[in-house]
């Protein structure tokens, strides 16, 4: 409070020669010094319930991203697309992505995996740690009472069944089945299934009718059993490829008893299939809709279906034409479908680019590698990505991604936790040598490893407050 002396020679001053105004001299600063001023900004999360992924780089918050969670709210498919060059981190993500799934007790995961090495497919080391052993598909082994996938299984409907054989013949002869092979394989297959009772029709049953018809398959349509037998000719002929030629063994007898579909893992090791030539898509087909219809059941459990060298299924129009109707029959069930491709452009460019760009509608989030800038740009087109995205695209190091979930875009930092390492990353010696060329500043790299060990805590943290609560955080 004033005392009443000041308060009186103010009030003179001010009569004599007006109002005096203070003015406060400006402050000259720098804007990393202003910046304090402000409070901390950071864009909206996807909510802080299922999986931890890693933080955000931009802000340095928790990046938690789970489909079932956010499907009807912020996703509109709980499909995944994951693009990217190879050694960038697309398969440390999907390995810890699956394994903190599975720590929810209603999650169940069929996994196709076509790499690996030293004869074993690259989830090999997971399945051990779960106690899993992995479906091997092997031609080699097959005929040696291996591993096999009946097309004609009673678990497939009928119709199922004849869908499959169409897309197998079809993939294999590089176009569609014309109106005369196809009625041809449609009475050969109704015949099989009305005759064969006693145990599963397999194909080479099918084979056989194709080769010698019945005489009531050509009076039905009025024409010459000669006829009927030539234009199952070249459908015959490229089914006893599975029976007699380089497939034979995986797809020509009874399904193997004793698959354990309701594993919480499922792995069908492909890696000793040949990934470029004309089995793997075929493989694909008949996997796909095999667990079509003796996998996915109405029993509230949520499934994801993750597909490495995703480009087999979306490159044959065939093959993408029953994922197509996989995907859109799964999500009513709680499907969530993980498509892991290297380029965009070798399936966007292809013969099946309609087939590709309906899947890629679907994929609601898509999360991008690092690529060189012209893919960055295209795939950006692709998609849909924002330009600042895809011009940082061909500058991401390895672990870091652009997320886009639904067009919330993010830059996110994959963390792997110690306990997780020793099974993500398999090619550890090749990695670590190649990193330490490129140390120059130890303290700074011991500063940067620091930092991560203490992020990779919080992530470890996480997923045992997720034990936890579980139950309760399962939608």
């Amino acid at each position: 409070m004033r005392d009443p002396l000041t308060a009186l020679t103010d009030t003179f001053t001010s009569f004599l020669f007006g109002k005096i105004e203070s003015t406060r001299l400006p402050v000259r600063t720098s804007t990393g010094q202003a910046q304090a001023v402000y409070l901390p900004t950071a864009a909206p999360g996807l909510g802080d319930s299922g999986v931890i992924i890693g933080r955000e780089v931009y802000s340095g918050k928790g990046y938690i991203y789970d489909p079932f969670q956010l499907y009807g709210q912020q996703l509109p498919a709980p499909h995944w697309l994951v693009l990217g060059e190879s050694g960038n981190g697309k398969s440390a993500l999907e390995k810890t992505y699956v394994l903190r799934q599975l720590r929810f007790r209603d999650r169940q995961v069929v996994v196709l995996d076509a790499q690996g090495e030293d004869g074993v497919g690259e989830w090999n080391l997971i399945a051990e740690e779960l106690g899993i052993t992995p479906i091997r598909l092997d031609p080699m082994a097959a005929l040696d009472m291996g591993i096999r996938l009946n097309p004609l299984d009673p678990a497939i409907t009928t119709t199922g069944q004849l869908a499959l054989l169409r897309t197998i013949i079809e993939v294999a002869m590089g176009h569609g089945l014309d109106e005369r092979s196809g009625f041809a394989l449609k009475v050969a297959h109704a015949y099989v299934n009305e005759t064969i009772v006693e145990r599963q029709p397999v194909l080479t049953d099918i084979v056989e009718q194709l080769r010698h018809p019945e005489p009531e398959s050509a009076e039905a349509m009025n024409v010459a059993i000669d006829d009927v037998r030539a234009w199952g000719l070249d459908v015959a002929l490229v089914l006893d490829r599975l029976v007699d030629g380089d497939l034979r063994g995986m797809f020509d007898g009874p399904t193997t008893i004793g698959i354990d579909l309701d594993a919480p893992l499922i792995v069908f090791d492909l890696s000793h299939i040949d990934r470029n030539s004309i089995a793997m898509p075929i493989l694909m087909a008949i996997i796909g809709v095999w667990l079509e219809h003796t996998w996915i059941r109405p029993d509230r459990k949520k499934r994801i279906f993750l597909v490495e060298e995703a480009w087999h299924i979306i490159s044959s129009p065939f093959v993408a034409q029953l994922f197509q109707r996989l995907l859109k029959f799964g999500r009513r069930l709680g499907l969530s479908f993980v498509a892991v491709v290297h380029h965009l452009s070798d399936v966007v460019d292809g013969a099946a680019a309609k087939e590709a760009s309906a899947i890629l509608k679907m994929a609601s989030t898509r999360t991008i590698y690092a690529q060189k800038a012209d893919e960055a740009r295209a795939t950006g087109r692709v998609i849909g990505l924002p330009r600042w995205a895809v011009e940082i695209i061909p500058t991401l190091t390895p672990g870091i991604a652009v997320w886009d979930v639904n067009g919330n875009v993010q830059v996110v930092k994959h963390l792997v936790t110690e306990t997780e390492r020793a099974l993500v990353f398999t090619d550890r010696a090749m990695t670590e040598s190649s990193r330490d060329l490129d140390l120059t500043d130890d303290a700074l790299r011991a500063a940067e490893l620091e930092a991560e060990e203490r992020a990779a805590a919080f992530v470890e943290q996480h997923l045992s407050d997720l034990d936890d609560s579980s139950e309760s955080t399962v939608a």
